[in-house]
C-alpha cells in the first residue's frame, strides 16, 4: 500500500513503501542540485533514494544495451550525409545518382565510428573540466 507523505510544497504525494537494501552509494551535491533531484523524485512519486536508484540502474542498462546508442548512431549518419552532400551542392556542384549512392555506402560504413568519435570528444572535454 502506498505511503502518503507531505512534500515541501504542502501537497500529499503517494509513494510506494520502502524496500530494504543493504549496499549504499553516496555522493555530495550542492543545495541546488539536491533540490532539483528531490523535486524530480517527488514528481515521479518516489522516495528520493528509490528515484536515484532507478536512475542509476537505468543508466547501467542503457550502457549495456547496444540499441541504446542506435538513435545516436543514426543521428550521426544523418549528420555525415548532410555535411558531405550539402557542401558540394552549396559550391554549385551537382551530384549524380551514383555519387549519392556512394555517399550512402560511405555513411553506412562510417556512422558508428563517427558516433564513437563524437562521444569520445565529449568524454575528453568532461575530463578537461575536472
Amino acid at each position: 500500500m502506498p505511503v502518503l507523505n507531505g512534500n515541501s510544497h504542502g501537497k500529499d504525494v503517494r509513494r510506494p513503501p520502502r524496500i530494504s537494501r543493504n549496499c549504499t552509494v553516496s555522493t555530495k551535491l550542492t543545495e541546488t542540485e539536491f533540490a532539483e533531484i528531490e523535486r524530480l523524485a517527488e514528481e515521479h512519486g518516489q522516495w528520493l533514494s528509490e528515484w536515484v536508484r532507478d536512475v542509476l540502474l537505468e543508466t547501467i542498462q542503457e550502457q549495456k544495451a547496444p540499441r541504446s546508442h542506435a538513435g545516436f548512431v543514426e543521428i550521426q549518419a544523418l549528420r555525415l550525409l548532410l555535411v558531405n552532400t550539402l557542401e558540394p551542392l552549396l559550391r554549385g556542384d551537382k551530384m549524380t545518382a551514383e555519387q549519392f549512392k556512394e555517399m550512402l555506402r560511405y555513411v553506412k560504413a562510417n556512422k558508428r565510428k563517427a558516433a564513437e568519435d563524437t562521444l569520445a570528444s565529449y568524454a575528453e572535454r568532461s575530463t578537461e573540466q575536472i
